[in-house]
């Protein structure tokens, strides 16, 4: 179920509304507030695990979950986004700034949740790529197959076995099944 504000608003308008970060957050597309779907278990469990892993694997980037992206006209709330080191946007006292970012950044990952229109989320994916980002990836759960796009490119579809793709210069190796072997649950933690 999607949530959508009246019709249209700026973005600068869109940025001042006082509701924009509830969970789930709302993203701002071709003058439209959307709300995000909620996501479930099985998207929660991925987008937690895969930033666990980029983050212990490469000291020269960070992944962040749900940061506001602000450039190219549109305002995009990614399930993670992997940005160098360096990009990282400080405020006076060193510490990361509150607002999000206004760049695309170097990778973008989106994990489809359900009833989630996988258009939309390819779409913002295609912004993320037309204005600056080396690699998306949209990972689907229901289908176990992660579709890797880069620039100039047509998109890869990636399943089974396959190593997936990364950043250039970055070491971190991960194929669809360890990935979607995340979501399987040990017996000892069911009660």
């Amino acid at each position: 179920m999607k949530s959508a504000a009246p019709l249209p608003i700026q973005l600068e308008e869109f940025l001042q509304l006082p509701h924009i970060e509830d969970s789930p957050a709302w993203e701002y597309i071709q003058g439209e507030a959307i709300q995000k779907p909620m996501p479930g278990g099985k998207h929660s469990r991925l987008q937690w695990r895969l930033a666990g892993e980029i983050n212990a694997q490469s000291s020269n980037y960070e992944v962040l979950p749900e940061l506001r992206c602000t450039f190219g006209g549109r305002s995009l709330v990614p399930d993670l986004v992997v940005i160098a080191n360096n990009r990282i946007p400080i405020d006076s006292e060193g510490e990361i700034i509150s607002t999000g970012i206004s760049f695309a950044p170097e990778w973008v990952i989106e994990i489809l949740s359900p009833n989630q229109s996988q258009m939309k989320v390819t779409r913002n994916i295609l912004h993320c790529l037309r204005h600056g980002s080396q690699i998306g990836w949209l990972i689907d759960p229901s289908e176990r197959v992660v579709l890797v796009y880069q620039p100039h490119q047509l998109p890869d579809e990636f399943a089974g076995n396959a190593q997936l793709p990364v950043l250039a210069g970055m070491s971190f190796d991960l194929t669809v099944e360890l990935l979607f072997g995340w979501l399987q649950v040990r017996s000892d933690s069911q009660h």
